[in-house]
């Protein structure tokens, strides 16, 4: 029954400046009601009463969420409370209620906002054995797994990868050494906020240089 409190807790994921929608409904009009949505407890993130809303008419919204979150006006008279964050942000991840001023009902969801650059590849060196290749992967939340593969999306084996961690956001270098001619590929997923981002580069390789040949 979506007219008694609920501890269901929705989770949603998204990658950082995309917008994203958190669901709340009863089954009743609240075109004349008032709902309140909130971060982590406290931080108001949108008001809607009786018509008026934190978009333009009411204060107190926290900072962080100006000019950035809408309501559905023609989803009111179903009940829906639902709303919009425009260019989400990594900081917006969290915990937001729902409440329902009249009747006390609070719903919950659980936000996750990850960032994904495309990685980045650069050419170390030729030897005589081989191209050292390297991948980084910068400002990435959560902390994605990142490999080489070949054009066929076979893992190839590479180094140890070095990974540094500044609040929450990962840098990640990861080497290998490729001793054919072909397209190779590194690859960044997200597991948590299913997200894969890639970057391939075509080596032409040369064995034996300065060998005498």
């Amino acid at each position: 029954d979506k007219n008694h409190n609920t501890t269901e807790v929705w989770k949603i994921t998204v990658i950082e400046g995309r917008d994203v929608t958190l669901p709340c409904s009863i089954s009743e009009d609240i075109t004349a009601e008032r709902f309140d949505w909130r971060a982590d407890g406290q931080k108001e993130v949108y008001v809607y009463e009786g018509g008026l809303s934190s978009s333009k008419d009411l204060s107190g919204q926290h900072e962080q969420f100006k000019g950035r979150v809408s309501h559905f006006p023609g989803g009111l008279k179903d009940g829906n409370a639902s709303i919009k964050i425009s260019n989400t942000k990594v900081s917006d991840s969290g915990k937001y209620s729902c409440e329902f001023r009249r009747t006390n009902q609070k719903q919950h969801v659980k936000l996750l906002v990850g960032a994904a650059l495309r990685p980045f590849i650069r050419t170390l060196g030729e030897s005589q054995d081989g191209v050292q290749l390297q991948c980084e992967v910068l400002g990435a939340s959560p902390k994605p797994e990142v490999q080489w593969k070949d054009r066929e999306g076979n893992i190839l084996p590479a180094e140890e990868p070095k990974i540094s961690e500044r609040g929450g956001s990962y840098d990640i270098t990861l080497q290998i050494k490729v001793t054919k001619t072909g397209y190779y590929r590194c690859v960044s997923t997200q597991e948590t906020v299913r997200h894969q981002t890639e970057a391939e580069t075509y080596v032409p390789v040369f064995l034996g240089l300065g060998s005498g040949w």
